[in-house]
């Protein structure tokens, strides 16, 4: 088997299904590969509704195994129990995909990702470039954190921006093939021999930060990581999660994200480094809402933001992982 793809649907039956069906002509085009969805115990029709479409696709039911989970423990969860379930069945295959059910395939996507891997065997783990509907590019291609990272991006203005560059999380958009630390997870391939290297995802993640866990270790490991722009897959920003969609750039942030945050920086940096990019972060905030209220702008944070902030991360909650 050249490529295991898994796709973790959590009551977002449409969007897979479309997912899916961008998928059928590159699956065809490929041959060795194959599909597993697992549903996250969505609790809907999910897995009626899910069931009836592979079904009813001529001839998506070859390539596709529909999988209930037993319970919701989120993204690391659902893409290992998918992993897992194959292995217990088949063989490892030379790749694995994470594909997000909020995404669309565009053609010789996948190709394109295969190639750039098997001519590149330094590299374990690469990245689409992901987009709008409309072609448009969002940034998926990403540094580490970093405590100069946490006060850039939260103080977001122009001028500290430039004088801290090497450390902004998301930086410009390139149309070439690069290394980058990491990659975002709607569509990342991990070679098998990472996984056979490293095991599989962090389960304590629910959600968010577990690839930036991920290709960390990789890093650390003695593996690359590469965006691979040629490779194009339509991204429905925050459909599924609704946390990171840009329409409701004001909705509450859930307690998992400031979990994941936490832990990522206290597992991989220890707590002298969580602190600082706690206390960077609320400097850079502070100035950031200190600006917009001299320029007379509304706050652009998320809803209880701060108050979140705190309540979930290591000033009340200590450092235990």
């Amino acid at each position: 088997m050249k490529l295991l793809i898994i796709i973790v649907n959590y009551r977002s039956a449409a969007l897979t299904a479309d997912a899916l069906l961008s998928l059928l002509p590159e699956l065809e085009q490929l041959q060795s590969s194959h599909v597993i969805v697992v549903d996250n115990a969505s609790g809907d029709d999910s897995i009626a509704s899910l069931s009836k479409f592979i079904d009813q696709t001529t001839p998506l039911a070859d390539f596709v195994t529909l999988l209930p989970a037993e319970r919701n423990g989120g993204f690391s969860y659902g893409n290992n129990f998918g992993i897992r379930h194959w292995l217990t069945h088949n063989g490892p295959p030379d790749y694995v995909l994470l594909l997000n059910p909020d995404t669309v395939v565009r053609p010789g996507a996948l190709r394109e990702l295969i190639q750039f891997m098997d001519r590149h065997k330094d590299v374990g783990i690469a990245g689409s470039r992901l987009e709008d509907p409309d072609g448009t590019p969002q940034r998926s291609a990403f540094r580490f954190p970093s405590v100069p990272g946490e006060f850039e991006g939260a103080i977001s203005f122009g001028p500290v921006s430039r004088l801290l560059s090497r450390w902004v999380i998301a930086p410009p958009v390139s149309n070439e093939a690069h290394p980058t630390d990491w990659v975002a997870g709607a569509s990342l391939i991990i070679s098998w021999q990472v996984i056979g290297q490293l095991g599989l995802l962090d389960e304590a993640y629910f959600m968010y930060f577990e690839e930036v866990d991920y290709c960390l270790q990789a890093r650390r490991a003695g593996w690359k990581c590469s965006y691979v722009p040629a490779s194009h897959v339509v991204h429905l920003v925050g459909q599924v999660s609704q946390v990171t969609d840009p329409n409701k750039s004001r909705k509450r942030r859930p307690r998992y994200w400031f979990e994941s945050r936490r832990r990522y920086f206290l597992k991989n940096h220890g707590a002298c480094v969580l602190i600082s990019a706690d206390l960077a972060w609320l400097l850079g905030h502070a100035l950031h809402r200190a600006r917009l209220f001299v320029e007379r702008k509304p706050s652009d944070a998320p809803s209880h933001f701060i108050a979140d902030f705190i309540r979930y991360g290591v000033f009340v909650r200590g450092f235990e992982l």
